[in-house]
């Protein structure tokens, strides 16, 4: 995945502006209303000037007092200003509703779009940086909604606007003020050179942040254990300080170079008109133009420095919305793009046909290291298969593929008869069941953890719950199905958790049943229950389960043994019992000795 901070400044816009050209016609809508408003927002502030200008030419040079005429005029000038900053307030408020809604979609999509990402990417994935993408760097999007369509495009407006009712009075001065405006293009490209980089960093470091973050409390049983608090905490000084010191960057250069520059670029431009004017023979006519020229400068340079002083947030929007596009250009999974094939399984292909059959399979995460070998296996519907193996035989590696997270370019994989490529997403996550080797609970009740969203009835729920042996302990609790379970199934002990993560597959009435080293981490008596409910459910589930304890799979239809990712044995426990010396035998003696 390419990293946000090794991309060009360029790149890193287009891609921000790519963002923001998807935004929705109602979107567009409002936008285009909110560019008309601001011009005549922008129109009511270069008038103003120009009233005052004839108050003061017409009636108070002249001694001409007209006071229903002066009145008029002088109520045309609050007017004007009252209307100028009514506008920009509705428009502002406008744009902030566009921006929400926008932060809205753009989080679900990034959500959705992480959620269809491959497990090959979450290999190298961060959690609390992807959690930074989801939630902060999407709400950047309203920083350049606010920062760029707003204060930049009213600022330009304004600018343009004075300069042109400038240029009307008086060319010759017009042009002392234009003259001096490259000096803020120098200040903003000197401005750029120097926060850009600390900008870019900062934002990287938030999201290091985050990471460590969630790391610590994510593994703090862990951590406490290995008494390794202070080594976290300096950790995280370090990451800590040197976000301190990249924001410090920042504002340094927000300070010397943003307001206080512009300020002076205001004084200098006062003088030089004001200088310009001493030169001349100053006739009373003049004296309105020099009041609007004054006025006018004050409107040349606030908007300069309305958008100078935006850089900072709008550099720290590019780079974060320059984030979310790279990952949103992840390619997702093959199994949830558009177009792709959405075959139905039919009933011909269960006609004699293998539950699995996998043909000379081959594997490997990386080039020339070959994880699997010529790997050749047939799973009759409604057995039961164990696949045992040291660490590294393989046997993740092929329940992987088994679960379609990653594609097998080499060697083929068919489920009832059918390419697993070939097979409609939605019919493929019902039909395959998976018990994962750490039970994965939310923070929530029982029924809504086996029931996962499917919508389940109250029977079909129970009806999981004692095929997995879970109906009892759930009723012991205070409010049975109801009883929420906490964060990660805290209040259930290890087996129980198992349990109902079994119940949970079950619940979808699954044709295949993968289970993940599904008693590695439970009791010998929940064991015993996990064992019951397989044997209880043969012939009626296809049920392929890996096992670092062997006396799980000791009832198996057929054992399956993996070394270095080819099958060196297979057959019944008696069977493999009777090879003298046989790798299944090795393994089983070992851990009955071990028991």
């Amino acid at each position: 995945m390419t990293q946000p901070d090794k991309q060009s400044a360029p790149e890193q816009t287009r891609q921000a502006v790519g963002l923001l050209k998807e935004a929705s016609a109602a979107d567009l809508h409002h936008l285009g209303w909110a560019m008309l408003w601001l011009v005549f927002a922008a129109g009511m502030e270069v008038l103003g000037p120009l009233l005052g200008k004839r108050l003061i030419d017409e009636h108070l040079l002249p001694k001409h007092l007209d006071w229903a005429r002066m009145a008029l005029l002088l109520g045309g000038v609050l007017l004007t200003g009252w209307i100028a900053t009514w506008v920009r307030y509705r428009q502002l408020v406008r744009l902030s509703g566009v921006a929400m809604r926008s932060v809205q979609r753009l989080r679900e999509r990034v959500y959705s779009h992480v959620l269809r990402l491959p497990m090959a990417f979450f290999d190298r994935a961060i959690t609390g940086q992807l959690v930074s993408r989801v939630t902060n760097d999407t709400e950047a999007v309203k920083g350049l909604y606010i920062q760029v369509l707003f204060v930049i495009l009213d600022s330009t407006i304004v600018l343009l606007g004075t300069v042109a009712a400038m240029a009307w009075l008086d060319w010759r001065l017009m042009t002392i003020v234009v003259a001096l405006l490259p000096f803020v293009l120098v200040i903003v490209w000197a401005y750029q050179r120097l926060s850009a980089p600390a900008v870019t960093r900062a934002r990287q470091l938030r999201s290091d942040i985050n990471a460590q973050i969630a790391e610590s409390i994510g593994g703090m049983t862990v951590l406490q254990a290995n008494n390794a608090e202070l080594r976290f905490g300096e950790r995280f000084a370090g990451t800590n300080a040197e976000h301190y010191t990249q924001r410090l960057a920042e504002i340094r250069a927000n300070a010397w170079l943003l307001r206080p520059a512009l300020d002076m670029l205001n004084v200098l431009l006062l003088a030089s008109v004001i200088y310009m004017f001493g030169q001349r023979d100053m006739s009373a006519a003049e004296v309105g133009v020099l009041y609007a020229f004054i006025n006018y400068i004050a409107r040349v340079i606030e908007p300069l420095i309305q958008i100078t002083m935006q850089f900072s947030q709008l550099q720290q929007s590019v780079v974060a919305t320059s984030r979310v596009a790279i990952l949103l250009a992840e390619q997702i999974a093959p199994e949830h793009r558009s177009g792709a094939s959405a075959h139905t399984r039919h009933a011909a292909n269960d006609d004699g046909a293998p539950a699995i059959d996998i043909r000379a399979l081959d594997f490997e995460y990386i080039e020339g290291q070959r994880v699997l070998h010529q790997l050749s296996l047939a799973i009759p519907q409604g057995s039961f298969f164990g696949i045992v193996g040291h660490t590294g035989s393989g046997k993740s590696t092929l329940l992987s593929l088994l679960l379609r997270y990653y594609p097998a370019p080499h060697g083929s994989i068919r489920m009832n008869g059918m390419l697993l490529d070939e097979i409609d997403n939605e019919q493929f996550r019902a039909d395959v069941g998976l018990v994962p080797q750490d039970p994965f609970l939310l923070a929530a009740s029982a029924r809504e953890n086996i029931d996962m969203g499917r919508g389940l009835s109250q029977q079909e729920i129970e009806t999981a719950a004692r095929a997995a042996h879970c109906h009892d302990f759930i009723m012991a609790t205070e409010d049975g199905y109801d009883t929420v379970l906490g964060e990660g199934g805290s209040r259930l002990s290890s087996g129980q958790k198992q349990l109902v993560a079994i119940a949970r597959a079950l619940a979808g009435k699954p044709r295949i049943l993968l289970l993940d080293e599904a008693t590695s981490r439970i009791d010998s008596h929940t064991e015993q229950i996990v064992q019951v409910a397989l044997n209880e459910l043969r012939g009626q589930v296809t049920i392929i389960a890996i096992a670092h304890r062997l006396s799980t799979i000791r009832e198996a239809d057929r054992i399956v043994v993996l070394n270095h990712g080819r099958i060196v044995e297979q057959g019944p426990h008696e069977e493999l019992m009777q090879i003298d010396n046989g790798l299944y035998q090795r393994l089983y003696l070992l851990q009955q000795l071990a028991a």
